[in-house]
């Protein structure tokens, strides 16, 4: 073969730079000053973006459902079977027909009895799996260091179930973990028990507390419960956090919107009126009513508020609530919940980052919850985004990732 020609070169060159260009432009987008490993969030993004874009199309020609081809595409390039270290002991059973993952950290001390953890993981009621690696090493980390027995509940998923089936499968391997039976089988102390999840699975973890809070059997089986950047509201999609991080990487204001009318089976037609509001107007008296329950004016500090303004419509459109009634639902929203129930929840531990649309979701339930006589721990993290705290193994590694899951285990290991 001969040498290059020089025209050649220059077309190389001219090629190399269009594509990387286009490469760049696609992973930019313009992000906070102050927010974790900023490039290496945009590539995380991009990457994510770009799976979804994948699993939109392979709806489009009819494959198949695009959440189920996004959850194939997750689960593929992250699952992990079970296996067992020096340290922890992994194992896939299933608690009561639901499939879980526990992990059995080894004794490190003569405590006759381990603490317990149910865990519910996260991905919008619809993606992401125990099995996978990041939940995985999550999970193995909390064993290990907390010496416990971490129950990782593999829930269904949507499009497959819808709310409540979730909640149902939750609350299943939650009351058969609480059999003395099954506790004596994994050497657990019944007294030192805790409920957690992030994002969504942090939705079901604090809706399965208020159904404990309830149950005169059950109120007292939960001593804590950890809530990791949970989702609690869908009434008002212009909170503060909704408004500043609209356009935020990995959950942006209108996948949110996506996940929950998924979730609660409706039309994605709705979107659009609910990203204004227009589900809660002001002519829709039990909505509103139940929206006065999230007044952010008064749930959330200045310092938080700043110059944002609610949404409130007037007149909107009624449909969207004749159809998903849900959304009224506690046990989907448990920000709504009744003080009354409030009051009855164990200690709580509630994590949230400052670039997250549900940044104040969770600061809002600190609140309610405090008003309501439950001790609450918050933390709260400035240059961290929704997700942060499962990624803390390279590629996918950030300094806020590791920082916000070592803070969430040394408080359940010093409360439980």
């Amino acid at each position: 073969m001969g040498q290059p020609t020089p025209s050649r070169l220059r077309r190389f060159w001219v090629v190399s730079t269009i594509l990387v260009s286009l490469l760049a432009y696609y992973m930019y987008i313009p992000l906070p000053a102050d927010i974790s490993d900023p490039w290496k969030l945009m590539l995380l993004d991009a990457t994510f973006r770009s799976a979804q874009q994948l699993s939109h199309l392979i709806q489009y020609v009819g494959l198949s459902h695009h959440l189920l081809a996004l959850n194939f595409i997750i689960v593929s390039f992250g699952r992990k079977s079970a296996w067992s270290s020096t340290n922890v002991q992994i194992t896939d059973t299933n608690f009561d027909g639901v499939e879980v993952r526990v992990f059995e950290g080894f004794p490190k001390t003569k405590e006759p009895l381990k603490s317990g953890v149910l865990y519910i993981h996260g991905g919008g009621w619809a993606l992401a799996s125990a099995r996978i690696s990041y939940y995985d090493e999550l999970c193995s980390a909390m064993a290990e260091e907390l010496n416990a027995v971490i129950v990782s509940v593999e829930y269904r998923l949507v499009p497959k179930v819808h709310f409540p089936e979730q909640l149902y499968d939750i609350d299943r391997a939650a009351r058969y973990f609480l059999q003395p039976e099954v506790l004596e089988k994994y050497s657990v102390d019944p007294a030192r028990i805790a409920i957690s999840g992030d994002s969504a699975g942090g939705n079901l973890a604090a809706a399965l507390g208020q159904e404990f809070s309830k149950d005169a059997t059950l109120r007292n089986k939960i001593k804590l419960q950890a809530l990791i950047y949970p989702v609690l509201q869908a009434l008002d999609f212009n909170t503060p956090s909704y408004q500043q991080n609209a356009n935020s990487p990995i959950l942006p204001r209108h996948v949110m919107v996506r996940y929950w009318i998924d979730y609660l089976k409706g039309n994605q037609d709705f979107v659009q009126a609910m990203l204004v509001n227009n589900h809660t107007s002001s002519d829709m008296e039990v909505a509103a009513t139940l929206r006065a329950r999230l007044n952010w004016l008064s749930l959330l500090p200045k310092s938080i508020t700043k110059n944002y303004r609610p949404v409130m419509k007037k007149v909107g459109n009624s449909q969207i609530i004749q159809e998903l009634p849900q959304l009224l639902d506690a046990r989907s929203a448990p920000l709504i919940a009744d003080q009354e129930v409030l009051q009855n929840l164990p200690k709580t531990y509630i994590l949230t980052c400052e670039h997250d649309v549900l940044r104040d979701d969770g600061i809002m339930y600190v609140k309610r919850l405090e008003s309501a006589g439950v001790e609450v721990t918050h933390d709260h993290f400035k240059d961290a985004f929704h997700g942060c705290m499962i990624f803390t193994s390279w590629p996918t590694n950030f300094s806020v990732g590791v920082r916000t899951r070592d803070s969430y285990i040394k408080w359940l290991k010093q409360n439980l």
